[in-house]
């Protein structure tokens, strides 16, 4: 598959929280790559690795803590679809999530704070013309539903 998603971090600082982004692609059965660079210290990076993908088919995770305006600055410097999914920060009670939601206008991110729910956007994303990629997210879809089933058989005999 020469599809794959492009998990762009904003600094090493937040490769744990994209490793586990990886972890659901890898489910999934959908490619990726790391990539640093960060729209505020280093834009021309960001501009670099994105021409790097531009003939490609690719999604962009963006993960980026604090101030995030990587996400935006991807966004408005691609065609490809972007996906950010910003760490959560017990730090700021959360309030930096709003750098991520309140964008300028003409940008289309999407936001998803969790790393399941931004793998599974990226792979659905992929999916449109991949039939072997949609098999694998409905068989991902089914073992999620399969869990509340069982979980229902567990609580009903307590």
């Amino acid at each position: 598959m020469n599809d794959k998603v492009v998990i762009l971090m904003g600094s090493k600082a937040d490769l744990d929280f994209s490793r586990e982004i990886a972890k659901y692609l890898n489910t999934l059965g959908v490619e990726y790559e790391f990539r640093v660079a960060s729209a505020h210290k280093t834009p021309e990076k960001v501009l670099e690795i994105l021409k790097e993908y531009e003939n490609d088919k690719v999604v962009f995770i963006t993960v980026a803590g604090r101030s995030n305006a990587l996400s935006a600055f991807v966004d408005a410097n691609t065609q490809k679809p972007v996906i950010a999914c910003p760490p959560y920060s017990e730090k700021f009670s959360g309030a930096d999530i709003y750098s991520s939601l309140r964008v300028p206008s003409g940008i289309g991110s999407v936001v998803t704070i969790e790393p399941e729910g931004a793998a599974i956007a990226a792979a659905k994303i992929l999916a449109l013309d991949s039939p072997q990629l949609s098999e694998n997210i409905l068989k991902y879809q089914s073992s999620k539903k399969m869990e509340i089933e069982e979980a229902d058989k567990a609580v009903r005999n307590i």
